[in-house]
Parts: structure tokens; C-alpha cells; sequence
């Protein structure tokens, strides 16, 4: 070959080249001008035509309010549940019922409980026409079940069935008041509370999540029902309903804070909880930070394989999904619907507690627990009084605090300390007319909570630790008027969606003054700004999206779910059965961080 022959050939590999660098250019140049489009999809989408990709990254927190793709509510509940899941049986299980039955002089009387779980999940079981398995701890409710201890609910509308587990006294010392909220509720909450383990309470938790087990089984009528486990009542539960009903689509959602790591190895029983959560199809918690804790959890004390890619735990021959699914409420609230206008709602509080027209009124509604923050609350309006004296007299508290878990003595400790300091209190700041702290510590129902929010100029969340905290949605979805300001402690998981909140530190009790002080004195079209953007965020992310997005995600867990040894020659499923179920989950055993200690080798992420 000739110089000039080669020197031609070189040229014109190089200007091949170069026309394909090119092409492949312009290619990625195309698909990065259609990107948008291919991930949001054209506005207005109809469901039936909303791109089907396998488990989309949840949306990034406030966003959901710029161009939603459908409108959630209970008729989109029931498209999503009869288009993904057709035929699905759906079972929820949760330790709090959403309909008490009490004895009152020989009457039955009913109860709606004061629980941001029971109001999450009675509007989505209504929609879903399940069934509800909770704990009946009502003195009536025995009367009103049938053979069966079920009885169907709601009254004069049923919608879905409730079943009813009877528990022992014993039986809720050790599970509910020992293990459950001496054990685990301080654990995951970093409110300086010491978690106290007993091995009797454990025992006692292991035999009651053994009994809801056996009435979901009862209760199933198909082998591969629906299952959404509510709570850290039942860490155990997925594994025993995955021992049982191997085919069950399994959702957990953990409604408190997850712990980091070495916060949670405290748990003398930490790996037992992690298997029993892993038997999960998916796990859910609020907020991705909590996600991140689990998983760091799992990879520390488990052998298992992290796909961080991809949010998935392959543990045992199965992978779990865990997804942050922030909760809300229904929206609108049915509560609304009988309850006057914000003017006659704040006519009826002034005049209930004689307090001034020109009153700046502050309210809180919580449960009446340590991790709530209320002493801090009261600190911080200490904090606007002594730096602000003007507004003595002019300023009130209204504290609504539900009693909650009295028979255990941090519970109790709490309730005196608040009712000594707000004694103490008024008699510092108030007279014989005006109380700057109203405290209510006893049970509220619905519209009496809603009237409140609707009467007061401002709503003070300072949770010291929270998941979600679902007061703060509630003030906002009260206010159609849109008007009043959010006070929202960034360590409740809504701090995350509600930006326009004024965001506070409890732990700051100047701050949190400060922040009252800014919240009677804003301006009424700042609070309309402010408070339309946040109706958007909970009316884009009610309950509805919550519940829907969970089950949409384990419609498509179900739909791949394809029976894998159905591909395998028959030849080979006989062949190592053991090593064939793990070549076909993918699982290969690599070891955690815990283990690689114990055995001296060194850990490698497999990622």
C-alpha cells in the first residue's frame, strides 16, 4: 500500500467517525429536548394512559402541587383499586380501631377516636370497601359484633367491614403499654426518653402480632389478599403472614420516625424486627430519611443485599421495596361539611372562654405525649411575654391535649408537669379575668378540633420528633378562608411538604417567640399567600394519593411478579432446590457490616 493509499484510508476512517460522534450527538441532543415530556407526560393526562414504568422515584417533596397528572379522591381510590388490583381482596391491620362502642348509664354510644392513623385510613377503607382488623377495647364493642366479632362500618353508611381482636389485660401490659410504647416508641423517637426492653413484653408481642396473623388468615378469602400492616405495633407481622400466605402482596408503613443505626441496635431484639418487617413486599415510612435509617439498619445487622438503585432489600430469597409515601388527609374534610363559617367558629370560642374580640388566639391539638413538644410550646409564648410585654393580655393558648397512655409513668409525669406549669403560668401573667394558657386536657371530637383551627389567628406544631404530623395538615385543609399562619417544628416530617410554614426549632424557645410574635402580626395578604400555596400542597397530596400510589406500587409488584420457576425446565427445578431459589432472586449472600465485624473480614458495599 502506498503512502498516499493509506493516508486516503486513515481520512476516511476518521471522517467515519466523525459523522457517527455526530449522529450520536444529535441523538442525545433530541431525546434531551423530549425529556420533560417523556417523564411528566402530556398535561391532563388520562389515568388509563399515565406512563407505566415500574416503581418511578417518588416525587420530590412540593412538587406535586405544580402540575398534578390526576385529581385524587375516593372515585380515583376505587379506578386505581378496580383497574390495578382487580378482584384484590384488601385487609388493613392496625392496633386502634376506627369506631369505638363504650357503655354510658346502659347505652351504647359511639366514638370516633382522635387518631391521625384512624383519620389517614377510615376515608381510604371506605373507599376500598375492605376489611379492618384493630384491637376491640371498647367496653360496648362485644355487643354490637356478630358471631364473628365483625360488625360493618361506618353506622347508617356501612362501607366496609371492621373485625374485632379481643386482648387480656396481660396481654396489653406486655404488648401495647410494655414492648410497644415503652420500648419502641422512645427508641425511634429522640425526645430523651430511655426506651425500657423487657423479655416478658417482647414474649407478650410476639404472642399478640401471632394473633392478628391468624385472624388475617381467617379473614382472607383468597391466598393472595391485599395486607397493609399500620405501625410499630407490628414489626413482627409481615414475616408470620408471609410464613402463611406466601402469595400476599404485604405493605407496611411504619407511621413513626425510623431511628439511625446505632440508635436502633439499642433493640435487644433488633434482628428478629428486621425479619419480620423484611417479610414485606413493601415498606413504607414518610419521609426518605427514614428510609435511608431502615436500610442502613438492615445492611448493619442482617445479611442481605442493598440495592440503593433501585430503593430494594434482597434478604432471604426476597426483595422488599422501601419507599417514602408521606401521609395526609381526605380532602376535602367531611368534617367541613356541618361546621359555620370562620367568623361564627371564632364567635363561639371567644365567648366559651370569655376572652376579647381583639384576642390573638394560638391553639395546639396533640396527644398528650412527651414527643409533642407542648411544654416547649408554652416556654416559647414564656419567651414572646417577657421580651414583648405589650402583648400580655392580648394573647392566648388554647392547648387541647387528649389523655393518651396514662398508665405509664412518663405519660403520667407529663400530665402533672403541664397542668403545674400552666397553673404556675397564669398566675405569673394572667388576673382574675384573663388566662393566657387554656388548657383542655380531655378527649375533643372532630368538629370541635376544626373549630378551633378555623377560630385561631395561628397553629403552633412543635413536635420534638415526629413521622408526619397530621395536625399540621388538618389546620390547613380547615382554613377556606385562607387565612392564619403555620407554626411547624422542622423535626415533624410535614416541615418537608408545608414550606410555608414558619419553620421553627422547639428546642429554641426565643426562636419559637419570635415566630409567634410574626404570626399574630402578619399581614393578611402574606397569610393568604402563605396559606394558598399549602392548601395546594395537602389538597395535591391528600390521603387518597397516599393509599393510591402504595397500592399502585404493589399492583405492578403483583403484575411482575411472574412465577420464575414457571421458566425453568422442570429437570432443573428438582435440581438443588436451595441454590435454585437463590440464582433465581438474585440473593448472593453477601454479609453486613455487623457480620463482617464478627467474623474480622472486610465489608464492601456490593453496590
Amino acid at each position: 500500500m502506498t503512502i498516499e493509499t493509506a493516508f486516503l484510508a486513515v481520512m476516511g476512517l476518521a471522517a467515519a467517525a466523525l459523522c457517527i460522534s455526530l449522529a450520536a450527538i444529535w441523538t442525545s441532543f433530541a431525546a434531551m429536548r423530549n425529556l420533560p415530556a417523556l417523564r411528566a407526560g402530556p398535561p391532563n393526562r388520562p389515568l388509563d394512559e399515565a406512563p407505566h414504568q415500574l416503581l418511578p422515584e417518588f416525587e420530590q417533596n412540593n412538587r406535586g402541587a405544580d402540575a398534578p397528572l390526576v385529581t385524587w379522591s375516593p372515585e380515583m381510590m376505587r379506578q386505581v383499586i378496580d383497574r390495578e388490583l382487580p378482584g384484590a381482596e384488601i385487609i388493613l391491620v392496625s392496633n386502634r380501631e376506627p369506631y369505638i362502642h363504650n357503655l354510658n348509664d346502659g347505652k351504647v354510644e359511639l366514638c370516633i377516636p382522635a387518631s391521625g392513623l384512624v383519620s389517614a385510613l377510615e376515608p381510604v377503607m371506605r373507599a376500598c370497601s375492605g376489611t379492618w382488623i384493630a384491637h376491640g377495647g371498647g367496653s360496648a364493642d362485644h355487643l354490637v359484633v356478630d358471631e364473628h366479632d365483625r360488625v360493618q362500618v361506618p353506622p347508617g353508611r356501612p362501607a366496609y367491614t371492621l373485625s374485632r381482636i379481643w386482648l387480656s389485660e396481660e396481654e396489653q401490659e406486655g404488648y401495647y403499654f410494655g414492648f410497644a410504647n415503652e420500648g419502641l416508641w422512645p427508641l425511634c423517637h429522640i425526645a430523651f426518653t430511655r426506651p425500657i426492653f423487657r423479655e416478658s413484653d417482647w414474649e407478650a408481642y410476639k404472642a399478640v402480632n401471632q394473633k392478628f396473623a391468624d385472624r388475617i388468615v381467617k379473614e382472607a378469602t383468597s391466598s393472595a389478599p391485599v395486607v397493609l400492616v399500620q405501625d410499630y405495633h407490628f414489626a413482627l407481622l409481615p414475616r408470620m403472614i408471609r410464613n402463611a400466605l406466601p402469595d400476599a402482596t404485604i405493605i407496611t408503613f411504619w407511621h413513626i420516625p425510623w431511628p439511625n443505626s446505632e440508635v436502633f441496635g439499642i433493640c435487644p431484639w433488633r434482628e428478629q424486627i428486621l425479619d419480620g418487617l423484611l417479610g414485606s413486599s413493601i415498606v413504607g415510612f414518610h419521609i426518605q430519611f427514614h428510609c435511608n435509617n431502615f436500610t442502613d439498619s438492615v445492611d448493619r445487622f442482617l445479611e442481605s443485599r442493598i440495592d440503593r438503585e433501585h430503593s430494594a432489600i434482597c434478604y432471604g430469597g426476597q426483595s422488599t421495596l422501601v419507599h417514602p409515601y408521606p401521609i395526609s388527609i381526605e380532602w376535602p374534610p367531611t368534617t367541613l361539611e356541618d361546621l359555620p363559617s370562620v367568623e361564627e367558629c371564632r364567635e363561639k370560642l371567644i365567648s366559651r372562654f370569655g376572652l376579647s374580640p381583639e384576642t390573638k388566639l394560638l391553639v395546639g391539638v396533640e396527644r398528650m405525649d412527651y414527643t409533642k413538644g407542648i411544654i416547649d410550646r408554652f416556654h416559647a409564648l414564656e419567651q414572646l411575654f417577657l421580651r414583648h410585654p405589650e402583648w400580655v393580655g392580648k394573647v392566648a393558648f388554647l392547648q387541647i391535649a387528649a389523655p393518651s397512655r396514662g398508665v405509664l409513668t412518663a405519660y403520667k409525669h407529663l400530665h402533672e408537669e403541664c397542668l403545674a406549669f400552666v397553673e404556675a403560668f397564669n398566675e405569673r401573667f394572667g388576673n382574675g379575668t384573663y388566662r393566657p394558657i387554656l388548657f383542655l386536657d380531655e378527649h375533643n371530637n372532630q368538629p370541635d378540633v376544626y373549630t378551633a383551627y378555623r377560630a385561631a389567628d395561628a397553629c403552633v406544631v412543635s413536635s420534638l420528633h415526629d413521622g408526619m404530623n397530621l395536625v399540621a395538615k388538618e389546620f390547613v385543609a380547615s382554613r377556606d378562608d385562607e387565612q392564619g399562619v403555620l407554626i411547624l417544628s422542622t423535626f415533624a416530617g410535614a416541615s418537608q411538604e408545608l414550606l410555608d410554614a414558619l419553620i421553627v426549632n422547639p428546642f429554641d424557645p426565643t426562636a419559637m417567640g419570635e415566630a409567634m410574635l410574626r404570626a399574630i402580626t402578619m399581614p393578611q395578604e402574606e397569610q393568604r399567600e402563605r396559606m394558598t400555596r399549602l392548601r395546594d400542597v395537602v389538597r395535591t397530596n391528600n390521603v387518597y394519593r397516599w393509599a393510591g400510589t402504595m397500592l399502585q406500587d404493589a399492583a405492578r409488584l403483583r403484575k411482575r411478579r411472574a412465577p420464575e420457576a414457571e421458566n425453568v425446565a422442570p429437570e432443573l427445578k428438582s435440581f438443588a432446590p436451595p441454590l435454585l431459589k437463590r440464582l433465581l432472586s438474585g440473593n448472593r449472600r453477601p454479609r453486613g457490616r455487623e457480620a463482617a465485624r464478627r467474623t474480622g473480614s472486610n465489608h464492601r458495599s456490593w453496590l
